[in-house]
């Protein structure tokens, strides 16, 4: 698959390009935009600072500028946190995204969002301060009625970016688990590719 990783608020971090490499391990072709232009924060605080500093809809202009060379052959995004929520901005509004990946974030849905039959996985910890229920609740439902195809597993205990082993959040089971299932999504969508006629 064709996939584009976008980065958290931490921006393009050594763990953002390890994960490029486990999926570029699993024979697929991966894009990780730096939405920051070489910044990365060692905390949350400092990186919503700076996101704020720039806004969103400039954030939003960098990442459809970075996906739309690649956006014909018909993009899976992905994301981790901030990098999920503009994942599914962009995967929203491409009729041509083959799937969405979403790792601890979400965001809004417009009222008219629809897609068609989109597959779309959320991995997110349970509790997750920044994904609390009620609004997963909300998000899935909303997903659903605009046709998206929505599997979302929890991680009981994890860290909100739990699959990062540079941050105090990491926690490995639930990082391995989450890859497990991830790549079996990705692998399902190779699966599922348009054969040539």
């Amino acid at each position: 698959m064709n996939i584009m990783l976008f980065h958290s608020t931490h921006g393009l971090t050594p763990a953002v390009r390890q994960a490029a490499d486990r999926l570029r391990a699993a024979g697929h072709q991966v894009w990780t935009p730096d939405l920051f232009e070489g910044r990365t924060f060692g905390t949350v605080e400092e990186g919503m600072a700076f996101q704020d500093e720039l806004g969103k809809d400039e954030l939003l202009k960098r990442a459809v500028l970075a996906a739309a060379p690649y956006s014909e052959r018909g993009l899976v995004y992905a994301g981790f946190s901030l990098g999920a929520s503009i994942a599914q901005t962009l995967a929203l509004g491409d009729d041509k995204a083959r799937g969405l990946l979403l790792l601890h974030g979400t965001s809004d849905l417009a009222p008219n969002a629809s897609v068609d039959g989109l597959p779309v996985q959320l991995h997110v910890a349970e509790p997750d301060p920044f994904e609390p229920d009620e609004w997963l609740s909300a998000w899935y439902l909303q997903m659903g009625r605009a046709g998206a195809d929505v599997e979302v597993y929890r991680y009981a205990g994890a860290g909100h970016l739990y699959t990062d082993p540079d941050l105090p959040d990491y926690d490995e089971e639930a990082a391995e688990a989450t890859w497990r299932v991830a790549l079996g999504f990705l692998g399902s969508l190779e699966d599922e590719r348009p054969q040539a006629g």
